[in-house]
C-alpha cells in the first residue's frame, strides 16, 4: 500500500480546512481545495484503520466464529457535520486533526455476552501497544435516543517502520447483532426519509419510535433500558404496535427491501476487499464498484472524486468501506442495501406477542 503522508499539510492547514468546509459562504475554488486537503488526511488513516482491523477480526473469531467486522473511512458529509456540532448556545469549536472516528473498524458479535467478553479480554486487558484516549460503553449507559454499542478510541503507535502515522486515531466499535440490527434500521428509515434520525435529529415520531424499539432489544439481551422509557413489557410492547400503525413502519421497509438487487452480481467474485457504494435515495438505486486489495488506491482516488460529485446534495450518499468478502459487506452494512428484513422479523413478533 502506498504511503499517504499525514503531514502532507500542515496541521493548521489541515484544520483550516476544515474551518473552510464548515463555512457555506467561502468560494468554489476555496472549498475544493479544502475538500483535497481533507481527503489527503483521511487516506493517511488507511493503513492503522487496516492495523486495528486486521486485529479485531483476529480477536473477535476467537471467541466467536460468526464475528463479522468490518472498516470505514467517514463520508465528508458526516465530517462536515461533526465539525458543525454546538453544545447549547456555544459556537462549533471542532478541529479537523481532533476528530476521533475519522477512520473506525466494526465488529458484530452474535450476542450481547460476547461482546461483552470481546471488550473485556482483548481490550480493557489486551495487549495493545496503542494507547486508548477514550472510551465509551452505551451497552451499560445507553444513550437516549436507543443508541447501544461499545465505542473505544485509540492513538495509533509504531515503534517499527510505520512511524508516519503515529498519533492518528481510530475508532474501534463492539456491538451485539441486535443493536447492529437496530442501528442499521435507523440509516435505513435516514436514507429515505432524509431525516437525520441517527443525530437525534427528524421527526420526533420516528426518534420515540426507535427509541422504544432499543428498549425492546434491550429487554430481549438483558440489559438496561434507554431511559426514560417504560419497564413494564407489556405496556412498551403495546406502545410500540401503536406507533408502528401511525407510521406504516413495516409496509415502507419492505417495499424499500425490495428495490435493490444489483449486489447479486458480486457475491460470486472473489479478491474484492473493497466496496465504493454510491446510492440514490429518490431512484432508490445502488452503484456498486468494488476494488482488490491492491486496487485500494485507486478506491480511495474514486471516492473523493464521487464526493465532490454529490456535495452538498442530500439525495445522495456514497461511502467506501472493506471488508473481506462481498458477503460479509452486506452483513456488515445492510442499511446500504436496503436490508431490514431481521429488523421486521423482530418487530413482527414485538407486535404479536400482545395481540
Amino acid at each position: 500500500m502506498k504511503i499517504i503522508n499525514p503531514k502532507e499539510f500542515s496541521k493548521s492547514k489541515t484544520d483550516s480546512a476544515g474551518i473552510i468546509l464548515r463555512n457555506n459562504k467561502e468560494s468554489e475554488e476555496n472549498k475544493n481545495c479544502a475538500l483535497e486537503i481533507l481527503s489527503n488526511w483521511r487516506a493517511a488513516h488507511s493503513y492503522p484503520m487496516h492495523i486495528f482491523k486486521k486485529r479485531l477480526k483476529r480477536v473477535s473469531e476467537k471467541i466467536d466464529k460468526n464475528a463479522l467486522s468490518a472498516q470505514r473511512l467517514k463520508r465528508v458529509p458526516s465530517i462536515i457535520k461533526k465539525l458543525n456540532r454546538k453544545y447549547g448556545d456555544n459556537k462549533a469549536t471542532m478541529k479537523l486533526t481532533q476528530m476521533q472516528d475519522i477512520a473506525g473498524c466494526r465488529v458484530v458479535m452474535s450476542n450481547v455476552q460476547l461482546a461483552k467478553k470481546l471488550y473485556h479480554d482483548h481490550y480493557i486487558k489486551g495487549d495493545l501497544k496503542h494507547k486508548k484516549v477514550n472510551e465509551k460503553d452505551y451497552i451499560s449507559n445507553p444513550k437516549k435516543d436507543g443508541y447501544r454499542s461499545i465505542h473505544l478510541i485509540y492513538k495509533y503507535n509504531s515503534d517499527k517502520g510505520k512511524k508516519i502515522y503515529n498519533g492518528l486515531l481510530i475508532e474501534v466499535q463492539i456491538r451485539s447483532k441486535l443493536q447492529h440490527i437496530w442501528a442499521t434500521a435507523v440509516e435505513t428509515v435516514g436514507f429515505f426519509t432524509g431525516q437525520a434520525i441517527k443525530s437525534n435529529e427528524g421527526e420526533e415520531k420516528w426518534k420515540v419510535f426507535f427509541k422504544l424499539m432499543s428498549s425492546a432489544f434491550a429487554k430481549i439481551e438483558g440489559c438496561p433500558s434507554i431511559p426514560n422509557t417504560l419497564d413494564d413489557e407489556k405496556e412498551l410492547y403495546l406502545l410500540i404496535k401503536e406507533k408502528e400503525k401511525e407510521l406504516n413502519v413495516r409496509t415502507k421497509m419492505e417495499s424499500w427491501t425490495k428495490s435493490i438487487k444489483l449486489f447479486d452480481d458480486l457475491k460470486n467474485k472473489k479478491n474484492l476487499h473493497f466496496f465504493l457504494l454510491e446510492l440514490d435515495t429518490v431512484l432508490e438505486r445502488l452503484t456498486i464498484s468494488a476494488y482488490s486489495k491492491r486496487q485500494e488506491e485507486k478506491a480511495i482516488k474514486d471516492y473523493a472524486n464521487a464526493e465532490k460529485k454529490i456535495y452538498g446534495k442530500k439525495e445522495y450518499d456514497v461511502v467506501l468501506v472493506g471488508a473481506d468478502t462481498a458477503v460479509d459487506l452486506k452483513k456488515a452494512y445492510p442499511n446500504y442495501f436496503l436490508d431490514t428484513k431481521e429488523f421486521i422479523t423482530y418487530l413482527n413478533k414485538i407486535l404479536n406477542k400482545y395481540s
